[in-house]
């Protein structure tokens, strides 16, 4: 039987190279604020939400930038994700266009450490692969699990997958330490993310 680890790096390879053949002729960052209008009309109340992060887009990554400037736009403070550590949750720090950078432990683009820590209450998630469910593939680390996970805990929060539609599976293999989405915006939809059951298992 393979395992789920396997499953998720043979889907990784796949989803990798759908993702990138995409961006190649597409940069979905305008469409992704009118699917956000359409997130934000179907939810009704968001007054509740004052901050949100984004992430600094790399690879075949859908471009998040103009909808997190949009929302910046609105009121909403805006951060992005910092790696504090190997294993750790992310930070979130304060940013606003134009600030100097810091190249994070990965290559990607971070706030200096001198940005404030905030506290989203939204988070715009990358990812390579997602289903209605709330599955969402990441790239191994297990950071946005960690980190929504710790969020979650604490109060209420809506992670948001950005993605193309072609990201789109079937299903994502998921275990009992993915967090899930509650939504997904691709440059088509705002998508609901449908929570299944878990099934319970039967004593021997």
């Amino acid at each position: 039987m393979t395992s789920l680890s396997e499953q998720k790096n043979q889907l990784r390879r796949t989803a990798t190279a759908r993702r990138d053949a995409v961006a190649r002729d597409n940069d979905i960052g305008d469409a992704l604020c009118a699917r956000y209008s359409d997130l934000a009309d179907r939810i009704g109340d968001m007054g509740w939400v004052s901050a949100v992060s984004g992430f600094w887009p790399i690879g075949g990554e859908a471009n998040v930038m103009p909808l997190l400037k949009a929302l910046g736009a609105r009121g909403l403070e805006m951060a992005l994700p910092v790696v504090p550590g190997r294993g750790q949750p992310l930070e979130f720090r304060q940013w606003q266009p134009d600030d100097p950078m810091d190249s994070g432990p990965f290559g990607i683009a971070e706030p200096k450490s001198t940005a404030p820590v905030i506290e989203p209450d939204m988070l715009l998630v990358p990812l390579l692969a997602f289903d209605r469910a709330g599955g969402r593939l990441g790239y191994g680390g297990g950071y946005y699990d960690r980190t929504l996970a710790g969020l979650r805990a604490g109060k209420r929060i809506l992670a948001v997958g950005i993605a193309y539609a072609a990201q789109e599976c079937p299903t994502v293999p998921c275990g009992d330490h993915d967090a899930p989405l509650d939504w997904v915006l691709t440059e088509t939809a705002a998508i609901a993310m449908v929570r299944k059951p878990k099934l319970r298992q039967e004593p021997a």
